[in-house]
């Protein structure tokens, strides 16, 4: 089961799900739901992220809520039959927070070593861009780069959080392209600033198209990724490459950061990343997690 964001003809948001059978307005289907269970005064879901702040973001939900509407009404009038206009599936994260080097060639594909403990940065909220968006360059920016990586959403507060119990505050996994201003990036490092600049252009967080809940993974730490740039294969690896695995990441970040629903970890890129340019396509994939593709062009 993979759930999505998406907007109507009439530019009304939705949650979407994607089963076996094929995909359905959710939200349609809660409103059944709701109604059939008598829960009055039961929020009204049109955003993922709401469901994720309220802690409804699981699999059973899901499994549970489409399965009771079921057995009292056939859902093909709600079954979406069309392409629809996607949005990030967390569309007002109140952080992004990202590993550098946390994958040992692409740290030794630039001449860097792989650091002793995480290297944490942030992305912002408004770099966002959807499933099929459109990654502008800015002119003067110098060299840009993709970076596909396993994105985390988390889905409960987590404070100084034990690795051993870290996973509890996972709500789902999706696919993130953290692309880069590579030039800009190397400028800053030298003059040992930030990277805020470098990575927080508009439209350059791609996220998406699915959130996955975390109990429809089987094992986060051992997905197979991949990023296409017009069809030729640019970067390949498994999530089980990564130097710090997920619990570690969430323990070492909640030590000094309060993680909330709806925060979304970037886990880090393996090697492989280079140029991106105006007409290119981006297709980047992690099993299960779907296909998460942008054109790039001038901005």
């Amino acid at each position: 089961m993979r759930a999505f964001s998406f907007f109507t003809d009439k530019d009304e948001p939705r949650i979407g799900i994607e089963i076996q059978d094929g995909c359905y307005d959710f939200t349609t289907i809660w409103e059944f739901f709701k109604d059939f269970k008598g829960f009055r005064h039961a929020p009204s879901l049109n955003f993922l992220q709401v469901m994720v702040e309220m802690e409804y973001f699981a699999l059973d939900t899901f499994t549970e809520v489409v399965q009771t509407v079921r057995d009292f009404r056939p859902l093909e009038d709600v079954r979406i039959r069309k392409p629809v206009r996607f949005d990030v599936p967390i569309s007002r994260p109140q952080k992004i927070l990202c590993l550098g080097r946390n994958y040992r060639a692409h740290a030794e594909e630039w001449g860097s070593q792989v650091p002793d403990e995480p290297i944490v940065f942030a992305k912002l909220s408004s770099s966002l861009l959807p499933h099929e968006g459109i990654v502008r360059i800015p002119d003067g920016v110098g060299r840009v780069d993709h970076e596909i990586e396993l994105a985390v959403v988390i889905g409960k507060k987590a404070s100084r959080i034990a690795a051993n119990a870290a996973m509890e505050a996972v709500a789902g996994y999706t696919i993130v392209n953290d692309v880069t201003a590579r030039d800009l990036q190397l400028s800053d490092m030298k003059k040992r600033h930030p990277w805020t600049l470098s990575k927080g252009f508009d439209t350059f967080c791609p996220l998406g198209p699915y959130l996955v809940p975390a109990a429809a993974v089987v094992d986060p730490h051992n997905l197979k990724m991949e990023l296409q740039v017009n069809s030729e294969s640019r970067q390949r690896a498994n999530t089980r490459d990564m130097v710090v695995p997920i619990p570690e990441i969430i323990a070492f970040i909640s030590r000094h950061i309060t993680l909330l629903p709806g925060d979304i970890i970037c886990t880090g890129t393996p090697e492989g990343t280079l140029p991106i340019q105006s007409g290119d396509l981006i297709e980047a994939t992690i099993d299960g997690l779907g296909v998460l593709r942008n054109r790039v062009a001038a901005a």
